[in-house]
């Protein structure tokens, strides 16, 4: 075969490259369409959950600052987003009805955060520095919620926060999305279903008979009776 014949055919090598390439992009495509689907479901859903919640965010912030609460109603913190861009994550000071958690929801609109994602980390955190972690943690915008926030709740090693995120973000989709957003919407309701049955029990078992009055004495009244 002369060399120019041979020149029309490919070297293994170029046809290796060839085939991680193709591998690449058929990865990058299915990762952006994943990409796509959360995001446009962060806009539907992040906007409907700031219009409904944005009232009572706003009262509590106005009370907040009329109670001068030190350091001011909103906390100030810088955090890495997607890309490793550094945004300002405003959060209100303040843990009840989650409003917390609901005050970071223009983050989500504006594309700061995602509902589901992995945990905010701030600038130079050393959980965002180890191996591979960097690459994956760039690759999605954090999360107002994640796996971690609703299965990290023992100390089992599988329960490890770092662990669930990296979970997170080598198989998130839609499906794992919305699983999430409902356990995580789910607990806080669980935790006062049985908040409110510990305080039914306890007024059950309470004695509200007279400190002086026992079961016999009640029994020789209605004897005699």
């Amino acid at each position: 075969m002369s060399g120019t014949a041979r020149g029309d055919f490919p070297s293994r090598p170029a046809v290796h490259l060839a085939g991680l390439t193709d591998r690449v992009r058929r990865l990058a495509d299915r990762a952006l369409q994943r990409t796509t689907a959360e995001r446009a479901l962060d806009l539907v859903l992040g906007t409907a959950l700031l219009a409904l919640t944005y009232p009572a965010v706003a009262v509590a912030a106005l009370v907040l600052t009329a109670r001068r609460t030190p350091g001011g109603a909103w906390d100030r913190r810088p955090r890495t987003g997607l890309g490793g861009r550094v945004f300002e994550l405003r959060t209100l000071r303040t843990r009840r009805l989650r409003l917390d958690l609901f005050s970071r929801l223009p983050h989500v609109v504006r594309g700061d955060l995602a509902l589901v994602g992995p945990a905010p980390l701030a600038p130079g955190d050393p959980r965002a520095t180890g191996p591979g972690a960097r690459q994956w943690r760039w690759e999605l915008r954090p999360g107002l919620t994640g796996l971690a926030q609703v299965r990290a709740r023992s100390d089992m090693p599988w329960d490890d926060p770092a662990l669930l995120d990296q979970h997170y973000a080598e198989h998130h989709g839609v499906v794992l999305y919305l699983a999430i957003l409902a356990e995580a919407a789910r607990n806080p309701l669980r935790d006062q279903l049985r908040k409110a049955r510990r305080t039914k029990a306890h007024l059950s078992d309470a004695d509200h008979r007279p400190p002086a009055c026992s079961r016999v004495d009640q029994a020789d009244s209605v004897s005699t009776d």
